[in-house]
């Protein structure tokens, strides 16, 4: 059964799922994001993940209430972007996910 996506007006629902995210301060090496719709769980996984990066100086995130989106926020050693960084991230996070299905598929 095909249905009108709300984000992206096609009637079809896409192979991934899409990632909202409201930017609330970006300068040379630092930025501020809301991630619409992610917990704890994601955010934890985010920030460790953002952290193992050698360029990254500060990672953390904030939930100011119990039911409102995560407040990311991110600075950089060295004037450098963090954007490219945090989807670097994101990706890593994906594979590591892969490879754990992957592992599960075998047994």
């Amino acid at each position: 059964m095909k249905f009108l996506h709300p984000y992206l007006n096609v009637f079809q629902v896409p192979n991934h799922r899409c990632m909202i995210v409201k930017m609330l301060e970006l300068e040379k090496d630092k930025v501020r994001l809301v991630i619409q719709g992610q917990g704890h769980t994601f955010m934890n996984a985010l920030v460790e993940e953002l952290l193992t990066d050698s360029d990254i100086d500060v990672a953390r995130y904030v939930i100011e209430f119990q039911f409102s989106d995560p407040e990311l926020f991110v600075t950089t050693k060295g004037k450098k972007n963090p954007l490219p960084i945090i989807k670097k991230a994101c990706k890593r996070i994906s594979g590591n996910c892969n490879e754990l299905i992957k592992g599960l598929k075998k047994q």
